[in-house]
């Protein structure tokens, strides 16, 4: 496999991982109460458009926030073979990378969405930097552990989830500033909620380090090349296995089944996911549309997840287009969700063919660089 063929795989594979967490995401945004009304109701629709809605959520439910993760985690071993390569020390300056990711998820988080990633994978990628220094059986040692915790943590929370009663109409806010409230006043709302709505991070604090340590692994050991048929093989064989009882657990076990669904199978589905993208494109030299526009959104994956946060946003809250609060019913909140997702995902593919004809990185990426490169060196 030649190495543009790898890295074109790897940016397709963080593409796919951008748009199917905006997959998820997006039903975030259509709820007319935000954060707070879709957790309330997560699993209750009833109907036909209720069940189309849950099937729908189901699908991108977990996989992708599975496969961002493992997506991270090689990421950081191609930094780490980067540095060996060029006899610099690891994790030497990485603190620093982590340090600036985590200011961009904290305006993010701020300014936008409350369900950002990335402070928790800028936690996460400063304590795997320094496991990754270790030796491979202290990194299995610790992938095992951090599962370990995992598992135990989400069945603890899974156990202590009420079953919600079919039908529920969710939280009532008062004032409900997703709908009715300022910019300001919804930044003003996340910041100080800051600790709930960050409970998701330090929940999956666990299941992250291990999947940032799993991809760096698989990555070593040849997923992405010629050399990782075999690999790929059972990595798909896991997918398959876990895709239908996924589903299942996910539909039909109430709130405790999308817990186990989200958190303990969906990354599994991911594992599968991250095989079949990357046979796929093991030999094959000719670039499709598809391909083009999933590895320009790939290459600047940082601005294309902060942007598809921006536009919909801007299409779904009070102080933009505010449609989140007229998508309440049945049709409309799926066909609503639906179109919120295209005209979203239109919007970032437009643009990140049109910058990258232009740079070389995209905006967020060019600014984490220039930052990186004007922080002086310590010296002794």
């Amino acid at each position: 496999m030649t190495t543009d063929a790898r890295y074109r795989s790897l940016d397709v594979l963080r593409g796919i991982a951008i748009l199917g967490t905006l997959g998820t995401n997006v039903w975030i945004f259509t709820s007319g109460s935000g954060l707070v009304g879709y957790l309330d109701t997560l699993g209750t629709a009833q109907g036909g458009w209720g069940t189309a809605e849950r099937v729908l959520q189901q699908l991108a439910q977990g996989k992708f926030l599975g496969l961002l993760t493992i997506m991270f985690g090689v990421g950081l071993a191609i930094q780490q073979r980067s540095a060996l390569r060029n006899n610099l020390r690891w994790p030497g300056r990485y603190p620093l990378r982590a340090g600036l990711l985590f200011v961009d998820g904290l305006l993010h988080f701020a300014l936008f969405t409350e369900f950002d990633v990335l402070m928790g994978y800028a936690i996460t990628g400063l304590v795997v930097a320094y496991v990754l220094a270790t030796s491979e059986r202290a990194q299995r040692r610790w992938m095992i552990s951090a599962s370990v915790v995992h598992v135990l943590l989400m069945t603890a929370v899974a156990a202590a989830m009420p079953t919600p009663a079919p039908g529920t109409s969710g939280a009532s806010l008062s004032p409900n500033l997703y709908a009715d409230g300022s910019f300001w006043e919804l930044m003003v709302f996340r910041l100080d909620n800051a600790l709930a709505f960050r409970a998701e991070t330090i929940l999956i604090l666990p299941m992250s380090i291990a999947l940032f340590l799993l991809g760096a692994k698989l990555f070593r050991a040849g997923v992405l090349g010629e050399e990782g048929a075999d690999l790929r093989r059972r990595l798909v064989l896991v997918g398959l296995v876990a895709v239908p009882a996924d589903f299942v657990v996910g539909m039909f076990g109430s709130s405790a089944g999308i817990i186990v669904s989200r958190y303990l199978l969906a990354p599994l589905v991911s594992l599968g996911i991250l095989a079949l993208v990357a046979q796929h494109y093991i030999g094959r030299s000719r670039v499709s549309v598809m391909t083009g526009r999933l590895s320009e959104i790939g290459r600047m994956a940082l601005s294309c997840y902060v942007l598809q946060n921006v536009v919909a946003s801007i299409l779904c809250y009070g102080w933009g287009f505010g449609l989140a609060i007229r998508l309440d019913t049945g049709p409309l909140r799926v066909l609503g969700t639906i179109s919120v997702y295209i005209v979203t995902v239109g919007c970032v593919s437009a643009f990140a063919h049109v910058w990258l004809r232009r740079y070389q990185r995209g905006p967020i990426e060019w600014l984490w660089n220039y930052s990186f490169e004007r922080i002086p060196l310590r010296t002794s």
